[in-house]
């Protein structure tokens, strides 16, 4: 055990993706992965679909691990410790929804009081969620939700619409997870959780291989708040201070106040040091 600073590119990205059956949720963490590492051969798949991981086999030849019951926690850690041997970067688990099925139908086994049980269940849910956070690669899980159908107007026809509810999984597991991403029927993606700032608060979009890129440079990013600071307040010039927004998009939010006082400043700079912007009694001719 020991302190040291903290550091970004040491991290791992912990994220999750939730929908209902059917929405994408599978090859849109492919295309994640494949952003993240670039090398198809560096990511693997923790498949209890029942085959699903295979369908998107023309993206690349990533790796697989076919599960079988029983899904329980033990089974899950057993399964990424292969992958984390064989040297993989990025593991996408697809779904763990089935660890929390395979949870309830344990408690739900047990004999005595219910809710003494679970002080034999949720040390095995705790081992397993410990696993993931606490992995040296990039883990992408898949939840699914529970399915609900509303009535939307079309045209002055009212269409039933699929949409998803509440995640199959333990209550609070989304809180672990650096970014959740939420994707509706029409393969859309918003966040409901995202410690990046990469894509709080945006509207919704569409899952890329660029989706990974952005979290791949959040992660290796090293630069902190004072650093971005620091080069903001050297910036000699508009075009450095542009330049440096345009390195470093995801900070702007934050320190905008920071850019546009600094570019205060150089504006005011550049008007002073313009012989072209004073008359010859010394006054400015703007």
């Amino acid at each position: 055990m020991e302190l040291r600073t903290s550091q970004r590119n040491q991290a791992k990205i912990k994220m999750a993706l939730q929908a209902p059956s059917g929405f994408g949720k599978t090859y849109s963490a492919l295309l994640i992965a494949y952003g993240l590492t670039n090398d198809w051969n560096k990511v693997a798949i923790i498949d209890t679909e029942n085959g699903s991981a295979d369908l998107y086999a023309h993206l690349g030849s990533y790796n697989v691990i076919s599960m079988k019951p029983p899904y329980s926690p033990e089974n899950y850690i057993e399964a990424i410790e292969i992958c984390e041997k064989a040297n993989i970067e990025v593991i996408i688990i697809d779904s763990i929804s089935h660890c929390w099925d395979f949870l309830l139908d344990f408690h739900a086994s047990l004999a005595g009081n219910s809710f003494t049980n679970w002080a034999k269940v949720t040390p095995r849910q705790k081992a397993f969620v410990n696993k993931i956070l606490q992995s040296p690669t990039h883990i992408i899980c898949a939840m699914r939700v529970k399915q609900d159908y509303v009535l939307n107007q079309v045209d002055g026809k009212y269409v039933p619409e699929k949409v998803g509810l509440k995640s199959v999984q333990k209550d609070g597991l989304e809180y672990e997870f650096t970014i959740v991403l939420d994707i509706d029927m029409k393969h859309n993606a918003i966040s409901s959780k995202d410690r990046t700032g990469l894509f709080s608060d945006k509207p919704p979009f569409k899952i890329t291989v660029e989706t990974g890129k952005k979290i791949k440079e959040w992660c290796n990013s090293a630069i902190n708040e004072a650093d971005i600071k620091t080069k903001i307040d050297s910036c000699n010039t508009i075009d450095e201070l542009v330049s440096l927004y345009k390195k470093y998009p995801t900070w702007y939010e934050k320190l905008h106040l920071d850019f546009n006082k600094r570019k205060q400043d150089l504006t005011i700079k550049q008007q002073l040091t313009n012989p072209q912007n004073f008359s010859t009694n010394g006054t400015t001719t703007r």
